[in-house]
C-alpha cells in the first residue's frame, strides 16, 4: 500500500516537473531525470524503455512505453513491477497553487510481484536498509494528494510468502481506484481471476490518510464469485491487521467460494448446505487469523440456525466453538434417510437403504458446537426440544444428549459417529417413558405395539451404508413396557379355541407389563427372558430379530385361565415368523401334542410309582409318616427294626430272657 502510494506520487511530481520545461528539454532527459529521482527516494531501480511523450490537451501529462521497477535485493521473482506502459495526468493549476491533483493514472498489462521474506521482510516496503530516502513507518507522511481516477488492464498480481510457502497468483486484473480527498473517503473497484475462478471485489474507505498509515477506519467491502456474495460494512486497518463490522454473505453451495479460496469444496449433505449457506451477524477478524461471529444467523438449506461462534486456524485443522440454537432443525438427509420421519432411511419398504454415507466433512475441522432445537428430524426419529453438545475431534464426532424430548418421553446418553477409519456408528442411550407405537413406526414400520416403555440400549455399527451398519449391529439392552395392546393379534382368542385366525384388521391382546433383556450379534438381536402379562393371559418368549433383515423368528408360550398361583391353564406355544412389517403367526400345535405327550408319560409314570410304592407298603408293612417318601419310611422301619433286635441280643447276653 506504502510504496504504491509513494511511487504515483513521486513519477507524478517527477513527470510533471518534467512537462513543465517539455519545450526546452528533450524527452530523453525528462525520463533519466525521473528515474534518478525515483532511485533517490525509494532505493530501486526504474526503467523506462522508449520515448517519454508528453500530452498538453486536455490534460497534461506523460505517457511511456514499458516500465519496470527492480525488486528488493533477496526476491526471486524477478521485477517487483513490469507495465507494458503508463499514462498520467496532472492539473497543473493545482501543482502550481502547492496541490497534487493527479486527473488520471493508467496501466496496461501490469504485473507486480509481492514477496515476504522467511524472516518477515517485505519487498513493497521501500527505504531504510534497503537505500534512498523513504522512510518505512511513515505512510502518512509527504505531500497530500487527490486522485480523479486510476484504471489498472490485464494485469497480473503474485503475492509469495516464504516462510509459509503460501502462493496467491492473480490474473486478468482490471481496476479503478478513487481518491478525491487525501484525508476522506476512496473507492476501489477491480475484477480479477484467482485460481480459475472470476471474481469483482469493491472497496470504500472512509478516511483514505489513516488508512494509509494502517490505523483502523470506516470501511465496506463487498465481494461477488459465482452465485456467492459477500458484504462487510464496518472498521478495519492492516498494522496489525484486523477488521469488524456486519456481515451478510450468500454463498450458494460454495463451489464458487471454495474454488476462489483453493480448497475442495466439503461434500456437505442436504441440510447442511448442500445447496445453500447465508450467514449475517457482527464479524471480526484478527492478525492471527482467527473469525469471531456474534448475533449471526446460519441458514444451511432450508435450515436456519443463530449463533455466536470462534474460529481459530492454528494447528493441523480449523477449530470451531460455538453455541448455537434452533427452532425446527431437519437432519433427515444427513444419516440417509427422508425429511419428515416414516422413511427410516430406508430405500425400498422391504430393506434399509443402501445409499453410501459421506461423513468426510468430519475431518475438515474440529469442533465443540452446543446445540438446542425446538425439535429436530432425523428422518428415521423425530426429536422434540433438544439439548446436545457435539465434540468433532480428528473425524470422530461425539453427541452429549443433554435433554431430548422425544415419542412423550425423553433420551439420554451418547451417540458417536467414527469416520476415523471408514465409518462406525455407536451409543450408549436411556429411553424413558417413550410411546413406542410411533417409535417402532419410524424405526421400522412396525405400528401394532402400542404402549409406553423404558428402554437401555447399548450399541456398536460399522459400515458405509444404513444397510451395513444395521447388518453389523452388536450391544445390549433391556425393555420394560407398562400398559397396553398388541394390534392385529387376539392370544386369549387363539388359545381359546385353538384357531390361528384370531390375527388381523380388529384383532388386539391387552397387556399389563410386558419385560425382557437382549443381546445384539451381526444384526441379530435375541431375547430368552421376555415376560409378557395379561388379563387372562400370561407368556414367556425367546427368540430372535434380524435388524438387518428386518424379519422374525419368535417363540411365545402364552398360558390362558391359570390359577391364581399360575398353575392349570391353557397353553399352546405360538410362533411368529417373516418380515417384521407383515409377520406370520401360527400356533404351534406340534410342539403342543410334544408338551401334552409328555405331561401324559410324566403322569403315568407318577401313577406307577405311586402303586410300586403303595404294594411296598403293604407286603413291608410300612406306614408312611406326613411328608415322609418310601425311601425314607423304609429306612426308618429297617432302623426301628435293627434298634430292637439289638436291644433283645443285648438283654440275652445280661441273662435276661
Amino acid at each position: 500500500m506504502r510504496w504504491v502510494i509513494r511511487s504515483v506520487l513521486a513519477l507524478s511530481l517527477l513527470v510533471f516537473l518534467a512537462v513543465a520545461a517539455v519545450v526546452m528539454i528533450p524527452s530523453d532527459r525528462i525520463a533519466a531525470l525521473a528515474v534518478e529521482r525515483f532511485a533517490e527516494v525509494t532505493g530501486r531501480r526504474l526503467v523506462i524503455e522508449g520515448a517519454v511523450r508528453p500530452t498538453f490537451f486536455p490534460t497534461l501529462g506523460v505517457q511511456t512505453g514499458p516500465v519496470t521497477v527492480s525488486n528488493a535485493d533477496w526476491g526471486v521473482e524477478g521485477d517487483m513491477l513490469r507495465a507494458e506502459g503508463l499514462s498520467i495526468s496532472l492539473d497543473m493549476a493545482a501543482l502550481i497553487g502547492g496541490d497534487v491533483r493527479i486527473t488520471g493514472i493508467s496501466a496496461q498489462g501490469l504485473q507486480l510481484a509481492l514477496e515476504r521474506a522467511r524472516d518477515g521482510r517485505e519487498n513493497w516496503v521501500f527505504g531504510g536498509a534497503g537505500g534512498g530516502s523513504a522512510a518505512p513507518g511513515m505512510a502518512g507522511e509527504g505531500t497530500p494528494f487527490t486522485l480523479d481516477l486510476a484504471k489498472v488492464t490485464d494485469g497480473r498480481v503474485t503475492y509469495v510468502d516464504h516462510g509459509s510457502g503460501r502462493r496467491v497468483v492473480l490474473t486478468a486484473l482490471s481496476g479503478e481506484a478513487r481518491i478525491p480527498d487525501f484525508q476522506g473517503p476512496a473507492d476501489i473497484s477491480f475484477n480479477a481471476i484467482l485460481n480459475g475462478q472470476p471474481f469483482e471485489s469493491g472497496l470504500k474507505i472512509a478516511q483514505f490518510a489513516p488508512f494509509l498509515d494502517g490505523r483502523p477506519v470506516g470501511l465496506e467491502l463487498e465481494l461477488t464469485t459465482g452465485d456467492a456474495a459477500l458484504r462487510l460494512a464496518g472498521r478495519g486497518g492492516w498494522q496489525p491487521f484486523g477488521i469488524e463490522g456486519d456481515l451478510t454473505a450468500t454463498l450458494g453451495d460454495l463451489s464458487a467460494s471454495t474454488r476462489l479460496a483453493g480448497v475442495d469444496r466439503p461434500a456437505l449433505p442436504p441440510g447442511l448446505g448442500a445447496g445453500r449457506v447465508d450467514v449475517t451477524g457482527q464479524l471480526t477478524l484478527t492478525d492471527a487469523g482467527s473469525v469471531h461471529l456474534r448475533g449471526g444467523a446460519l441458514r444451511l438449506d432450508d435450515n436456519r440456525l443463530r449463533l455466536d461462534a470462534d474460529l481459530t486456524t492454528a494447528g493441523d485443522r480449523p477449530n470451531l466453538s460455538a453455541q448455537v440454537s434452533a427452532g425446527a432443525l431437519s437432519l433427515a438427509t444427513v444419516i440417509g434417510g427422508t425429511a419428515g420421519g416414516g422413511g427410516g432411511g430406508r430405500a425400498a419398504p422391504d430393506g434399509w437403504s443402501t445409499a453410501p454415507i459421506d461423513v468426510s466433512a468430519l475431518a475438515l475441522i474440529d469442533a465443540s458446537i452446543a446445540l438446542t432445537a425446538d425439535s429436530v428430524d432425523l428422518g428415521t426419529l423425530r426429536l422434540g426440544t433438544t439439548r446436545v453438545v457435539t465434540t468433532i475431534d480428528r473425524a470422530r464426532a461425539v453427541f452429549d444428549l443433554r435433554q431430548i424430548a422425544a415419542y412423550q418421553g425423553n433420551v439420554s446418553g451418547q451417540f458417536v459417529i467414527n469416520g476415523r477409519s471408514g465409518l462406525s456408528v455407536g451409543g450408549d442411550l436411556a429411553l424413558a417413558g417413550l410411546a413406542m407405537q410411533p417409535l417402532l413406526s419410524d424405526l421400522g414400520d412396525y405400528d401394532r405395539l402400542i404402549g409406553t416403555g423404558d428402554l437401555r440400549l447399548k450399541f456398536l455399527g460399522v459400515g458405509g451404508s444404513v444397510d451395513a451398519i444395521m447388518r453389523s449391529l452388536s450391544g445390549s439392552g433391556s425393555l420394560s413396557l407398562g400398559k397396553g395392546e398388541l394390534r392385529g393379534l387376539d392370544v386369549a382368542g387363539m388359545l381359546r379355541t385353538l384357531d390361528a385366525g384370531y390375527v388381523g384388521e380388529g384383532q388386539r391382546t391387552i397387556f399389563d407389563t410386558v419385560t425382557g433383556s437382549f443381546g445384539i450379534a451381526n444384526g441379530i438381536l435375541s431375547n430368552n427372558d421376555l415376560s409378557f402379562r395379561a388379563p387372562y393371559v400370561t407368556a414367556t418368549g425367546s427368540g430372535a430379530v434380524n435388524l438387518g433383515a428386518r424379519t422374525l423368528d419368535y417363540r411365545l408360550r402364552p398360558v390362558a385361565l391359570a390359577a391364581v398361583d399360575g398353575t392349570g391353564g391353557v397353553m399352546v406355544p405360538l410362533l411368529i415368523t417373516g418380515p417384521w412389517a407383515s409377520p406370520r403367526f401360527r400356533l404351534d400345535l406340534e410342539a403342543l401334542a410334544r408338551e401334552r405327550f409328555e405331561d401324559q408319560a410324566k403322569e403315568a409314570e407318577a401313577r406307577a410309582k405311586a402303586e410300586l410304592e403303595r404294594r411296598a407298603e403293604q407286603e413291608l408293612g410300612i406306614q408312611r409318616q406326613d411328608g415322609e417318601s418310601l425311601e425314607d419310611a423304609a429306612r426308618r422301619r429297617a432302623e426301628e427294626a435293627i434298634n430292637a433286635e439289638a436291644g433283645r441280643l443285648f438283654q440275652r447276653l445280661l441273662g435276661g430272657n
